[in-house]
């Protein structure tokens, strides 16, 4: 049987997701959809929706979609529910988790990896991070748990942008952009989001595109990277041993709209000489034992020795997984290119692990 694909949706509280969720669950749009709420949040959707004095933890909605509370661990829920729906009590094509504003997405993503039954059962898809426009500087100023949900984003909504000009949306993206430049971002009204820009988005998915703007990376540089060199790694000589240049943008956190140095970063590397996979496997895999909390996701597209495909890898936290992707096309640059998204993560001991790691 194919997986059930599986939604994360998380933000902080009052930024919208309930909204976004009521018409999900509501809309005329022929899927069947099982919602997954933490009744731990503080804005119920039983209020508008359910009915409160029902004991019944899986509810029907009218449109063919279902609504479960989580009353024990996600574990459990996942595994009632798929158990529902073998012997035909439930049906649902698809899984919508909404996580508690001050939830941290990495255990609710590694539930699905590390738990073999659920693994078998279903497929994360993408994690959905709704900001809150009016408030998210602040929020991000204050709370941690909203800039990790920022990094582990798949897709961004920023809602309530009609509350702020358009100077502080443009701070606000390009904050955002330090933080997770891998995550698209569009502004959404009350909600109205189309489900193309929520379901299927395959952010999970081990495919050869890695999605980071690299003219958004450049454009930093000119603007103040020359004269802010206590942010910036151009002394680290990456680029002369290289033969080109590492993009010094990635290494530069701080735009010219705003001066917050987030904890939440995120860095690209770059390199045209192909890894050497077992020193590559024994830098990532010590990486991760010791900064694996921290890290929050990480991607790459990289150029291998002894294989004329692309290898294709990603992770969250100590999770972290591969695969062989298409081939290099014949007048392609073979370039390896890797995001890594993360707190405080040690950019220099990464970079020069990596550049050891080439043959």
């Amino acid at each position: 049987m194919a997986l059930i694909p599986t939604t994360i949706l998380t933000g902080f509280l009052g930024a919208g997701k309930t909204t976004l969720l009521k018409r999900i669950l509501s809309e005329a749009h022929g899927m069947k959809i099982a919602v997954i709420e933490n009744e731990f949040g503080e804005e119920n959707i039983d209020t508008d929706i359910l009915k409160t004095e029902s004991k019944e933890q899986i509810l029907q909605m009218s449109n063919g979609c279902i609504c479960c509370t989580i009353r024990e661990d996600l574990r459990d829920t996942l595994q009632l529910l798929a158990a529902k729906r073998r012997k035909g009590q439930v049906d649902f094509e698809r899984i919508v988790i909404e996580t508690t504003g001050l939830a941290d997405p990495g255990p609710v993503v590694q539930t699905f990896f590390m738990d073999d039954e659920i693994a078998e059962t279903y497929l994360v898809d993408s994690i959905l991070t709704v900001v809150d426009a009016k408030h998210a500087q602040q929020q991000l100023d204050d709370r941690q748990e909203a800039r990790r949900q920022v990094g582990f984003a798949d897709q961004i909504f920023l809602s309530k942008t009609d509350l702020i000009s358009a100077e502080e949306k443009d701070a606000l993206v390009h904050r955002l952009k330090h933080m997770n430049p891998r995550a698209p971002i569009e502004a959404v009204h009350f909600g109205q989001v189309d489900l193309k820009q929520v379901l299927d988005l395959r952010g999970f998915n081990l495919n050869a595109k890695l999605e980071v703007d690299p003219d958004f990376l450049q454009d930093d540089d000119h603007s103040h990277c020359d004269h802010d060199h206590g942010h910036c790694d151009h002394g680290h000589g990456h680029d002369h041993h290289h033969g080109h240049d590492h993009e010094h943008g990635a290494h530069c956190h701080h735009p010219h709209h705003h001066h917050h140095d987030d904890d939440v970063k995120s860095f690209v590397y770059r390199a045209n000489r192909p890894f050497n996979p077992a020193k590559l496997e024994d830098f990532l895999g010590a990486i991760v034992n010791i900064y694996g909390p921290r890290m929050l996701r990480y991607k790459g597209v990289l150029d291998m020795q002894g294989t004329d495909r692309k290898v294709i890898f990603q992770g969250v936290h100590q999770l972290m997984g591969s695969d062989l992707g298409p081939q290099w096309d014949t007048d392609e640059v073979r370039e390896s290119r890797m995001v890594f998204i993360g707190i405080d993560l040690p950019q220099d001991i990464l970079r020069q692990g990596l550049d050891q790691s080439l043959t």
